[in-house]
């Protein structure tokens, strides 16, 4: 069978701060982030089904990757729950604001490899998470490629 790659962009803002960085991104500030999911598989060769022809429905991306990413990263401040910002990100949240401890460090190589994790739960069995890009300023990106994480 033939193997095609159907990729979809979203867009999301998330603002974070890398705690103990020795640069600018010490600070609070955010992004404009683009993520690219591409995802891998065979069209599917039945006339009587109703995707004929699609790897998968562009709208079945969309739906899973802002069930499991957007929704909860677009308009939120990412904080390393393993830092001193986690009494930052409490007093933040006791305010209303959208804010989320991670376990690690929210830079945007970690997000990725976060990101690679929740969507191969959640994809269809049919088609596999081929790579991933998440871009967080106009020259600068973070890429994830299945082949290299086997």
């Amino acid at each position: 069978m033939t193997k095609i790659r159907i990729t979809k962009k979203f867009e999301f803002e998330a603002g974070h701060a890398l705690y103990g960085y020795d640069g600018k991104c010490k600070n609070i500030h955010g992004h404009s982030y683009k993520l690219w999911v591409t995802v891998i598989g065979s069209p599917i060769e039945n006339p009587e089904h109703v995707k004929n022809g699609m790897v998968i429905d562009f709208g079945d991306i969309k739906d899973i990757v802002n069930e499991y990413i957007i929704k909860e990263s677009d308009h939120t401040i990412f904080f390393n729950g393993n830092s001193p910002h986690h009494k930052l990100a409490e007093e933040l949240k006791a305010e209303g604001h959208r804010v989320v401890l991670l376990p690690y460090q929210p830079t945007s190589e970690m997000l990725i490899i976060d990101f690679a994790k929740r969507l191969q739960v959640h994809l269809p069995n049919y088609i596999s998470l081929y790579s991933l890009r998440l871009q967080e300023t106009e020259s600068s990106f973070a890429e994830w490629y299945a082949s290299d994480n086997p």
